[in-house]
């Protein structure tokens, strides 16, 4: 595990400008690999990374080179199946050096050639050299679990684990790209390759990117997709219980092969208590808040006691401004999603303990467990009301109701939903997170910056159904999601909060073997009448109490619609004042004003707009200089 970074000169240069240049990306991602560095350079292609020593301490260091050394690489993340390929690759004749999982990426490349990353099962980021044929690429996970970004030009390609390594290239220009603010304030994330940053693009989950550098022409291409294979009928609930269980078993053994410290997060959910359960005896870890309605850890606590579980964990009162500050370097790449703070809280209580956490993510978009594909069910029958009524009583109604004080409630429930019914019907699945729709824009963005947005907020959406193929409605929604909330929200969100703090996540529920069986399971199995994740639960129930399987989803988040009106009180006055609005002239002053006034009066929720304004004005002074 570690964070790489670096690029290439397409005139071939070799300089110390150039170390230098290479030297200064690398020391940006210190957090991500404190261990060691390591750096390397040839005819003008320069690689280098930080190291999280995981797999074997003492050889493992990169760059990593192939036998005579015309193949060389520097890499993020685990291979959980390099002893099998290994044993495979050295019957064909190649020779290991160490026994770290990195060697195989060089020895693979060359016994398999350009598709060999369909072989690899693990998350990474890989950049490689292959200097017989002067050609270069760029490859990531299957899923997309760690991230890759670059910048391509007629000069050069830069690349990082993180944006801030490409800037500190000193080879890009810094500039904002309107359409992907207008992406990040409607869905809290920036979906598929664009980022805030106007030529910095992120490599796509499963696409790899090969360049000839005698001739460059960036054309990434997809290696692999999830397969649009058809939903395996004929087969009980039983049946896919125990396929389920085989394969989560498997895959978390799989993930747990380690030289350091191993543990796992548990929330006292479904997924993070079915994974405890498959993992046997080890260290788990918790965090809850003051309020009530946002503390989990007595659910946590009576998993933990049942499984036999070393279990630790915290009441956090955290100093929610400072923490901002602080994490907010981590977010070049930002989102909007509250859970960055118990997500780095919870990271940094395990990182005291161990070196390697394992994460329950990727459950609920598998096996569908929010609330969003239940409200996607009920819209189809809200539609079919009078229009005076579905249209006209009960949105004026519901926009007269405050909001509870509580994090879930009829109340909130209600609202959300009615708000979003009048939805387009391939946004019905993602109503509940999408926060500022096309009307919306028009009245946030001043007239001058609505006009340079042309794409409509359901553009990705849309392009994702289109690629979902003949499954069925509930799979491809899922697909969907899997493909964008879950990539491009959930898995940032873990890599950089846990990456803050010199943490190893990984996420067994997106093996990619159990990724594709999930997909084979007709939708009746994950939603039964109005109990979400029913297979998985079912699983769950066989190793887990089942009061703590078949209760309220809680979620993962902090109280920030009240944190806005107290602690976040001075970040609304200094980065959404309303001089500073006028300044910046993006948003229209009066709309701002408005979200604000209305929060904090408690008539209306604006706290995902309000919040994601904050995280953008924040950003941009970050790392525009505005």
């Amino acid at each position: 595990m570690c964070g790489i970074a670096g690029f290439t000169d397409f005139a071939g240069q070799a300089s110390p400008e150039n170390q230098r240049r290479l030297e200064t990306m690398v020391a940006t991602l210190l957090h991500r690999g404190p261990d060691s560095a390591g750096m390397g350079n040839y005819q003008g292609v320069y690689m280098g990374m930080r190291r999280l020593a995981i797999i074997d301490l003492a050889g493992g260091e990169q760059p990593i080179y192939n036998e005579d050394g015309s193949i060389w690489t520097v890499y993020n993340g685990e291979i959980y199946n390099f002893p099998e390929l290994k044993e495979e690759l050295q019957a064909c004749g190649h020779r290991f050096s160490t026994s770290s999982d990195t060697e195989i990426i060089v020895h693979a490349y060359e016994e398999w050639g350009r598709d060999f990353p369909v072989r690899l099962n693990g998350m990474f980021a890989i950049a490689l050299h292959d200097k017989a044929t002067n050609t270069f690429a760029l490859i990531r996970d299957h899923l997309g679990i760690k991230p890759l970004y670059y910048h391509f030009s007629q000069k050069q390609l830069v690349f990082g684990s993180e944006i801030k390594a490409l800037l500190a290239s000193g080879l890009i220009e810094r500039h904002l790209d309107i359409a992907a603010l207008a992406d990040f304030l409607s869905w809290e994330y920036i979906p598929g390759k664009a980022t805030l940053f106007a030529g910095i693009k992120k490599l796509l989950p499963g696409e790899m990117l090969w360049l000839d550098l005698k001739n460059p022409i960036l054309a990434p291409r997809t290696y692999w997709d999830i397969p649009q294979t058809p939903e395996e009928e004929g087969l009980s609930a039983p049946d896919w219980v125990e396929r389920i269980l085989t394969q989560l078993r498997t895959s978390t053994k799989m993930q747990m092969i380690s030289d350091v410290p191993l543990g796992a997060f548990l929330s006292g959910g479904v997924d993070s208590s079915l994974l405890a359960a498959c993992m046997g005896r080890a260290q788990t870890f918790s965090i809850g808040f003051d309020d009530p309605s946002y503390n989990e850890l007595g659910w946590a606590r009576k998993v933990a006691a049942y499984l036999g579980m070393e279990h630790c964990d915290e009441i956090i009162r955290p100093d929610v401004v400072s923490l901002f500050e602080h994490l907010m370097h981590f977010m070049d790449d930002p989102i909007g999603d509250f859970s960055i703070f118990p997500t780095y809280l919870v990271s940094r209580l395990a990182r005291r303990h161990v070196t390697v956490a394992l994460s329950g993510d990727g459950g609920d978009e598998l096996f569908a467990g929010y609330e969003t594909y239940l409200a996607q069910e009920k819209a189809r029958l809200y539609q079919r009301l009078p229009a005076w009524l579905g249209q006209g009583v009960f949105p004026v109604l519901a926009d007269k109701l405050r909001p509870g004080p509580s994090k879930k409630g009829l109340i909130n429930k209600g609202k959300r939903f009615i708000e979003g019914a009048a939805l387009p019907p391939d946004l019905a699945h993602a109503r509940w997170r999408l926060f500022v729709t096309d009307a919306m824009r028009k009245t946030l963005f001043t007239p001058e910056a609505a006009a340079a947005i042309q794409q409509p907020v359901s553009e990705h959406i849309d392009a994702l159904f289109q690629k979902a193929g003949k499954r069925e409605q509930l799979n491809r929604s899922l697909y969907v999601d899997v493909r964008s909330y879950l990539c491009d929200n959930i898995l940032t969100k873990v890599d950089r909060m846990s990456m803050a703090v010199s943490l190893e996540t990984r996420v067994p529920y997106l093996d990619k073997d159990l990724v594709e069986l999930a997909f084979r399971i007709p939708g009746r199995f994950k939603l039964n009448g109005n109990q979400t994740k029913a297979i998985l639960k079912e699983t769950a129930a066989r190793l887990v109490p089942k009061e703590c399987v078949y209760r309220p989803k809680e979620g993962f988040s902090i109280p920030i619609k009240h944190w806005l009106n107290s602690e976040f009180k001075p970040l609304i006055h200094n980065l959404l004042d309303e001089r500073v609005i006028k300044e910046q002239g993006l948003f229209n002053p009066q709309t701002i004003r408005r979200l604000r006034e209305e929060h904090a009066r408690g008539s209306h929720n604006h706290s995902h707009v309000l919040w994601a304004l904050i995280v953008f004005h924040d950003w941009e002074k970050r790392w525009l200089g505005a």
